[in-house]
């Protein structure tokens, strides 16, 4: 089976912070962000909501995909959030 990368966004209880990473273990990686596990924006934050991802085939695109959801206006990121997980549930338990 290929490799997949993924690219996320987190928000926290309020959705009122947006954090978007890559990974190419999306379980580990949200499950990281949850536990608190590394130091950083997310743990200061708390943010440990997973709203969005997408899956990439190989980690450059993940990559590219990722620096252009960060340089996109916080709108933009409502946008894309809201055509996947219109409610903003979490979708850590749907992995």
């Amino acid at each position: 089976m290929p490799r997949q990368f993924y690219v996320y966004i987190l928000t926290n209880r309020t959705n009122h912070v947006l954090y978007t990473g890559v990974t190419d273990d999306l379980v580990r990686r949200v499950t990281e962000h949850r536990e608190k596990l590394v130091e950083g924006f997310t743990k200061r934050y708390r943010v440990d909501k997973l709203v969005y991802y997408e899956v990439c085939d190989d980690p450059y695109t993940a990559i590219v995909r990722e620096k252009q959801i960060k340089a996109g206006s916080r709108a933009d990121k409502e946008r894309l959030v809201e055509s996947m997980n219109r409610e903003w549930t979490d979708l850590y338990r749907t992995l």
